[in-house]
């Protein structure tokens, strides 16, 4: 690997370095990506995908995907799915089947029972209410619950107990024996175990009717696994002191090092899963892989690369301090690799038909046109010229506005790209004055050349009327409205919900070209942005293409005169 192709340098790989070097955990790296299967991933867990796997590969170690599957009342085997599906997509293996913290169910009990044997673990009857109000604050030491006084005799045949599915949920609980008075809250008698009952696992069935609670699990499955470098995002710092204890007091050979690293905030959006599923839930997005949404899956429907992606984990880094990215890194992102990835084509939006009168009827030409105007591989495709055309009604003004305007106006001149120089002669209107057709002529002597003495400055977009591929455009821009929804913690995110974030374009015309895309591929329409076409199509049969990102970071002017 070179020192340019090198990945960045931070805290993290500073400490595997160390460790490497020191010969600890005998220079072996082992990392793991543990989501929870309730929800679609979104772009902030693609950090940690990267930074996981990414770990793995460059120090010739592995990563596990293990799905923290212990709280079946949200879970699915959808959301296993599409988290497996979207780790690939990324370019990511895990080199073999994909683990779950239920493979351990059976030694996590174990585990739990040596904590009872030991005394270090207890049957709590509290309720949830309860145990909130023993905890105390973080002021007030907590108080002692009164099961904290059971022999271990009593708490295991409790535990038995509720195994054997005897109580019914939020009746009884297992707590480790800690500190009440401890500062951290995480480390005051937390729970190890609750009921659930009326679940069916997608992983184990009915076979269980009690879950380990993810402090539990975690520690010990990173463990089970042999784990070295166990990463998570800063909330889980406070949660580090019970990692170790757990793995301290039970009979386990590997313990992990957990490092945290600051999560991923990223403006105009949320990334709370649980705020993603409300606006899934109540409709107010179109489902998980909605184009607007954070989610891999709706960036990938968007147009989003996998490249591009990984490119903004890397810009971004990886650090201890919590931050805000500007939403316009990533969209710098994805413009920067379809700049050299899309092929180009042409798109009328907004279709105004030019009759060409002076073109022969009947007659159709194939002009040749560069696939992308900087790189030669890409080759040439042949597009369809005609005596009706297509062009952009915003590429029309009657009469030129100011000097800026470099488009066609009548007895005006421009040159359609790849093509020839047009004349406007006529516009043609209806019976409310609204412009239907113009009538123009060409001029034949001006394919591919600039007659001398003649100025024509402007250059527009067009497709060929009898050849174009009638389509279904949707514009999309940002979710929310403000580049931070949540800074108001007493109000509604969704209050903030941007309700320009979508704009449906029908009956656009698409050159022939493009009629050939597959779902997924990604083009420049110039002078319009980089569009992905999408995998359904209107209800007629009609193709769809979603505006990955526009041409030009609009945003920051926007934000530049806010700001001023």
């Amino acid at each position: 690997m070179s020192s340019e192709e090198k990945p960045r340098s931070n805290f993290i790989r500073q400490v595997i370095d160390e460790d490497i070097a020191s010969n600890k955990h005998n220079g072996v790296v082992i990392t793991r990506f543990p989501p929870e299967p309730n929800g679609y991933l979104h772009i902030g867990h693609a950090k940690s995908i990267c930074l996981n796997f990414g770990i793995a590969q460059d120090y010739k170690g592995s990563c596990n995907l293990r799905f923290d599957d212990t709280n079946p009342h949200k879970e699915n085997i959808e959301f296993v799915e599409s988290i497996q599906q979207d780790v690939k997509w990324l370019g990511f293996d895990w080199g073999g089947q994909a683990l779950f913290s239920s493979d351990y169910f059976e030694k996590l009990h174990d585990y739990a029972v040596e904590l009872i044997k030991a005394g270090k673990a207890y049957v709590c009857d509290l309720n949830a209410e309860q145990v909130r109000e023993y905890r105390g604050n973080l002021t007030t030491p907590g108080k002692d619950s009164p099961g904290r006084s059971n022999s271990v005799e009593e708490n295991l045949d409790l535990f038995a107990r509720m195994r054997a599915a005897e109580f019914e949920d939020g009746k009884y609980v297992l707590r480790a024996k800690i500190d009440m008075a401890a500062p951290n809250m995480n480390m005051r008698d937390p729970t190890l175990y609750r009921i659930r009952h009326g679940v069916i696992h997608h992983q184990t069935g009915e076979e269980w009717c009690i879950y380990p609670m993810y402090d539990f699990t975690h520690p010990i499955s990173d463990a089970i696994e042999g784990i070295t470098h166990s990463l998570c995002t800063l909330e889980f710092e406070d949660h580090r002191p019970l990692y170790d204890w757990l793995l301290d007091n039970i009979s386990i050979d590997c313990h992990p090092q957990q490092i945290e690293f600051s999560r991923l905030n990223l403006e105009y959006t949320v990334m709370s899963k649980r705020k993603l599923t409300l606006l899934v839930d109540e409709g107010l997005v179109e489902g998980w892989s909605d184009p607007r949404m954070p989610t891999i899956a709706g960036l990938r429907r968007r147009g989003f690369t996998p490249a591009s992606i990984r490119d903004f984990c890397e810009r971004i880094g990886i650090t201890k301090s919590d931050n805000t990215v500007e939403m316009g890194v990533l969209e710098s992102c994805i413009r920067d690799d379809l700049n050299t990835t899309a092929m180009r084509r042409m798109a009328v939006l907004n279709p105004l038909k030019v009759i060409i009168e002076n073109y022969p009827e009947g007659q159709v030409e194939e002009l040749e046109a560069a696939n992308h105007p900087q790189d030669e591989s890409f080759g040439t495709r042949k597009i369809p010229f005609g005596r009706e055309i297509y062009i952009d009604r915003d590429d029309f003004m009657e009469v030129k506005p100011n000097k800026k305007f470099k488009r066609l106006v009548t007895d005006g001149e421009v040159r359609l790209r790849n093509g020839y120089v047009i004349r406007c002669d006529e516009a043609i209107k209806d019976a409310q004055g609204k412009i239907t057709e113009l009538r123009c002529s060409y001029d034949p002597a001006t394919l591919g050349v600039n007659p001398e003495g003649r100025k024509v400055k402007g250059v527009i977009h067009w497709v060929s009327a009898e050849h174009a591929v009638e389509a279904e455009v949707r514009l999309y821009d940002r979710l929310f409205s403000q580049a931070n929804p949540d800074a108001d913690k007493d109000g509604d995110f969704r209050e903030h919900l941007n309700d320009e974030s979508l704009h449906i374009l029908l009956g656009c015309q698409l050159e022939r070209a493009v009629g050939e895309a597959e779902a997924g591929e990604r083009f420049q329409f110039e002078r319009e942005g980089y569009f992905c076409k999408d995998e359904a199509q209107t209800a007629d049969g009609k193709p769809i293409f979603n505006r990955t990102v526009t041409l030009r970071d609009n945003w920051a002017k926007i934000e530049q005169q806010n700001k001023g």
